[in-house]
């Protein structure tokens, strides 16, 4: 009761809430006021539909005062980087190309506004923010609290810390980001980041991508420098993950490099890498790191870059090459922008402040020059003064080149990706959609429609370039392209190498050898070394044969050799398998002799009294226990395994449940013959005979699908019982299952015994049932043998145990049962005749 008031007060409580709202609301509009600005520098372009974009214009910026008595200052960036100011001109270069597509898009005029996050998370979020929320300075909202944001989507960040911080956000709303330089997988997190996309591999590519070149080279031991943030941590937690699971090598040292310049820890690092084996450094992360590298001058080394540094040109100068050059890494595949060089030419100082951002600081970057006003003592030390009538296309610099499109292409495909995305959502017809009920989406949620050109996780198809640092006999630097690697679902990673081409920066011009621990000689065998990694072991001389040589091996006399174990199997070629074969092929041969002679006195008395279809199908089930007994010999495989034990079991169940009914017959007969007991027949009609053969029958068939099934018989080498050979044999997946079939059989075979045997003294011409009875008799004495003669057989003796207890207890069936008959057909015909028979019973 107490809780039913509860629940109705609250219930009030949160009408009044909602119906006061509702009355304020109608009464005085809601609004949200902006409590502060972001400063801000960037680019605009206006348009129908805005895009964003976040590229790191600086490199650096200054620390504000983060005392919390007083607003912080707006942080500076400083640090010119040409690089990202090249990006920011690649998104404003293919929104104005789509503008001009009138296939693309069309009456939609595609805007733009791109900030510069000064690589710096805290920037950068506030860019983010500052283009889905807007910056005007009062927001009035309509009754539902809706409305498009400012952006439709935003192309960004190039960090992984940067694009977690962001999407982490921006997923809530579910306003797209697609990312051309984020690679940690950690954002392939739908749950996470649900609209969060990119246009650049993840780490896990990345990470099976170097593992495949380490394998190419047969590197097993590395060392592996990071930086320390979340793509540096993902990254290593990747590639350990990986290299544990392929089991393809090993990490000699694992370092964390400091975003500072920490000369110390930096020092430490160096003099780790100096005392390792390790032959090969994988880095991630190199700023503050060069120069110790030269000062200590740590030579020798095979470095191997990942993707953000393998065109890094910070790296690639004259100084660095007799100790980075050679380097070998994976690049983001380059492509082809038409126009672009045409473009960037036309790029000024003078032009409009709103899309201008970074022309000066450019172009000062370029000419070496300064705008006035110009610092002081500028002049003075010999600075030149920035005109603006300075030729670009006269000047030498990296912003112009466009062989090598790499990032750069990435920033240009998630623009067409947003503006594709846009277009087909725009031309879509209800009804006619792509999602759930074929319905369209909204422009409020674009991240719907963006999967389209994503995979289920927001990746594209991986694929990189394998670049080398070549460095030429005048000291400049070149990277040079020296093969692919593509990941396919069905193939796993393909590498592709030119080695020709591949300039190694050591003596022998060969790559280096990287592995902890050689090969053990002959006579020695491997031992793990404690507490290090499974690359490195200490080579012991061979105390035990067995712990000298695989497991498939053995060792000579002298231990100095492993050579491989005798296989031994119940082979057609060994005169044991010759002899049972052959045993089984002429049992098989006697009993089609012996079907063609009933067949062919079929009509005559002593085939009619004896059942002669329940004798054709006995006959038949009889060649089939014979010719179950090849699949034991040979060498064992998973069909034959499989095959051997369920054709054994079937067939046996088919003869002794011929053999059974046909007693059971006999007996029904003799009752018949006496006085009232003529009603008995009509259980053992012929299909009453057929439906028991069959039901019997099926009740194995079911056993042998419920073992196979559950537990199938498998191929196996066994090793135990020699140490010099290899004994290949079937398990039984399951003993229980072996059992129950072999129990089965003797079940029925007893059933029939026991019948027999009360039915051996019928009349003579009845007398059958004593036939059937010795063969029980012989049959169960066989397999009553052959289970402990199997369990205690080695090897495959085993097998061939198994198969003489099938071919002894067929003959004996044979023999016992169909001998008699053939006889007195082929030898006494005389006495084929009803009225021998019915003599002959008479007379006893």
């Amino acid at each position: 009761m107490w809780l039913l008031f509860q629940t109705n007060l609250l219930l009030l409580i949160l009408l009044y809430f909602y119906f006061s709202y509702a009355l304020l609301s109608s009464v005085f509009p809601c609004s949200c006021q902006l409590q502060g600005k972001f400063h801000l520098n960037g680019v605009h372009k206006t348009g129908d539909v805005i895009l964003g974009g976040l590229f790191p214009v600086h490199f650096f910026r200054s620390v504000p005062d983060l005392s919390f008595i007083s607003d912080p200052q707006q942080p500076t960036c400083h640090g010119f980087y040409v690089q990202g100011f090249r990006l920011a001109q690649i998104m404003a270069f293919a929104i104005d190309e789509i503008n001009r597509n009138s296939e693309l898009l069309p009456n939609v005029t595609l805007g733009y506004t791109l900030y510069d996050n000064c690589a710096e998370l805290g920037i950068a979020f506030q860019g983010a923010l500052s283009l889905v929320n807007g910056q005007e300075e009062q927001i009035i909202l309509d009754d539902a609290c809706a409305g498009n944001p400012l952006v439709l989507g935003i192309v960004g960040d190039s960090s992984s810390t940067r694009s977690i911080a962001i999407s982490s956000v921006l997923g809530l709303y579910r306003v797209p980001m697609v990312s051309y330089f984020a690679t940690c997988s950690c954002l392939t997190d739908r749950q996470k980041y649900p609209s969060f996309f990119r246009t650049i591999p993840s780490d896990d590519f990345q990470v099976r991508a170097m593992i495949q070149i380490l394998k190419h080279f047969g590197w097993t031991w590395a060392g592996l420098l990071i930086s320390d943030d979340d793509y540096g941590h993902n990254a290593a937690k990747s590639l350990q993950s990986e290299l544990s699971r392929s089991g393809e090598g090993c990490l000699a040292y694992f370092e964390v490099l400091p975003r500072d310049k920490d000369t110390d820890e930096v020092r430490r690092i160096v003099n780790v890498m100096k005392k390792s084996t390790a032959r090969v450094v994988i880095f991630q992360y190199l700023v503050y790191y060069n120069a110790q590298v030269v000062r200590q001058n740590v030579t020798g080394l095979q470095w191997m870059a990942s993707e953000a540094w393998t065109a890094a040109a910070v790296l690639q100068t004259p100084h660095l090459m007799p100790y980075l050059g050679g380097t070998l890494g994976i690049a983001i595949r380059h492509g082809e922008i038409p126009g672009l060089r045409e473009f960037l030419l036309k790029i000024h100082p003078t032009l409009h402040y709103n899309n201008s951002y970074g022309n000066s600081m450019f172009w000062e970057f370029t000419f070496q020059c300064k705008f006035s006003p110009v610092p002081s003592g500028w002049l003075e030390d010999g600075g030149a003064l920035c005109t603006g009538q300075e030729d670009l296309e006269k000047v030498n610099t990296e912003f112009l080149d466009i062989s090598s499109l790499r990032p750069e292409y990435n920033v240009y495909k998630a623009v067409y990706a947003l503006a594709h995305s846009l277009d087909n959502m725009l031309r879509c017809k209800p009804g006619n959609g792509p999602f759930s009920g074929n319905s369209c989406a909204f422009t409020v949620h674009l991240s719907k429609q963006i999967v389209l050109s994503f995979d289920e996780n927001g990746d594209v198809v991986p694929i990189y370039d394998v670049m080398n640092w070549l460095w030429l006999p005048d000291g400049s630097t070149k990277v040079q392209n020296v093969g692919e690697i593509k990941g396919s679902a069905f193939r796993g990673e393909e590498l592709i190498l030119d080695e020709d081409k591949i300039f190694w920066n050591f003596d022998s011009k060969k790559p280096p050898r990287s592995i902890c621990s050689e090969s053990c000689p002959p006579g020695t065998h491997m031992v793990r070394r404690k507490g290090e990694p499974k690359c490195c072991f200490d080579c012991i001389p061979c105390v035990y044969l067995s712990t000298c040589c695989p497991e498939d091996f053995w060792s000579n006399p002298q231990r100095d050799h492993c050579v491989l174990k005798k296989t031994e199997f119940l082979s057609y070629h060994e005169p044991l398998g010759i002899c049972l074969a052959a045993t089984s092929l002429l049992g098989t041969l006697i009993c089609a002799v012996v079907l063609g002679i009933f067949f062919y006195h079929r009509r005559t008395p002593i085939i009619r009294a004896n059942n002669s279809e329940l004798s054709f199908q006995l006959l038949l089930s009889l060649k089939l226990c014979l010719l179950c007994s090849l699949l034991f010999i040979g060498r064992p495989r998973l069909w034959t395994c499989q095959l051997r034990h369920a054709a054994f079991g079937i067939s046996f169940v088919l003869c002794v449940s011929c053999i059974l009914v046909k007693t059971m017959v006999v007996l029904g007969v003799f009752k018949a013959s006496k006085p009232g007991g003529g009603t008995s027949l009509k259980w053992f009609g012929v299909t009453q005979q057929r439906g028991t053969v069959l039901c019997l029958t099926s009740i194995q068939a079911a056993i042998c699908t419920t073992w196979l099934v559950s537990s199938s018989p498998t191929p196996h080498k066994n090793t135990q019982y020699q140490n010099d050979k290899i004994v290949y044999e079937c398990a039984f997946g399951s003993t229980v299952g072996f059992a129950v079939l072999l129990g089965y059989i003797g079940i029925l075979a007893f059933l029939s015994f026991l019948i027999a045997f009360l039915a051996r003294n019928l009349p003579d011409s009845f007398n059958e049932a004593k036939l059937i009875t010795f063969s029980m008799l012989i049959f169960c004495a066989v397999w009553v043998a052959f289970v402990p003669v199997y369990i205690s057989s080695p090897g495959n003796y085993a097998d061939a145990v198994e198969v003489f207890a099938i071919l002894a207890s067929s003959f004996g069936l044979l023999i016992t049962l169909f001998g008699p008959k053939c006889y007195i057909i082929i030898m006494r015909p005389e006495l084929n005749t009803k009225k021998a028979i019915m003599g002959r019973g008479s007379e006893s």
